[in-house]
């Protein structure tokens, strides 16, 4: 399956659609299974050994037909989440590239405006300020981010010194920390749980329908939930 970002809903579509066709078939066949299974039992006694065996194996074609359908179902679910971690890793890839041609161009306006290196370590501290972890909560040390550095790799920083191409052919690494309702890897921007307790923590902004982030304290869903059952 190959389809343009842009084409990406409806190619879902249609594989979805596909894939409620193979339920309905497979649904059908077990009918015609419990019909063939009741019509062997009702006339075993007056069929034949060679009707027995014929009817039996019309049972396990339509068991067999059962199994097709289902693999095919496998497959497609198979072909789509290739196809939909491939667009993720493509905008990964255009985000590096994004993020590196604007730190090119920060440094270099700021060469140019100092006149040199005037104002470097101003920027530099600022940038350190600018770049605290995602979300609200916590220190920085708390954050998707920050836990990726602590067990031994700084995310942002190496997708920087890689080649766009590079991104899109790495590994899914299954050891990666998950996050959010959504259970997927730290990315974009995100909002941390002002429940200490809360068992999630960090979310992605649009998985909690977020664009910016909130003023005070902020709740997730599940939390929300357990506070008013209390």
């Amino acid at each position: 399956i190959a389809t343009g970002i842009e084409n990406l809903p409806c190619e879902l579509q249609r594989i979805f659609h596909l894939m409620r066709d193979l339920d309905q078939r497979t649904e059908d066949k077990k009918v015609e299974i419990d019909k063939l299974a009741s019509e062997y039992v009702s006339n075993v006694k007056d069929l034949s050994p060679e009707q027995r065996v014929e009817h039996l194996k019309k049972i396990q074609g339509a068991y067999n037909k059962c199994k097709e359908y289902s693999d095919d179902k496998v497959q497609l679910a198979m072909q789509t989440y290739e196809m939909v971690d491939k667009h993720i890793r493509r905008l990964d890839a255009d985000l590096a590239r994004f993020e590196a041609d604007l730190k090119e161009k920060l440094e270099s306006s700021d060469y140019d405006s100092s006149g040199g290196r005037g104002n470097k370590k101003a920027r530099n501290q600022k940038d350190k300020r600018g770049s605290r972890g995602r979300g609200r909560k916590g220190s920085d040390d708390d954050t998707p981010k920050k836990k990726k550095q602590k067990a031994g790799s700084d995310y942002s920083d190496s997708v920087l010194k890689m080649h766009p191409s590079d991104v899109l052919d790495m590994p899914v690494d299954p050891n990666e920390p998950t996050y959010c309702l959504c259970h997927q890897v730290s990315y974009g921007e995100m909002i941390g749980c002002d429940n200490p307790d809360c068992p999630i923590e960090w979310f992605h902004f649009a998985c909690v329908d977020l664009a910016t982030k909130p003023k005070g304290k902020w709740f997730c869903p599940r939390c929300i939930q357990e506070r008013k059952k209390k």
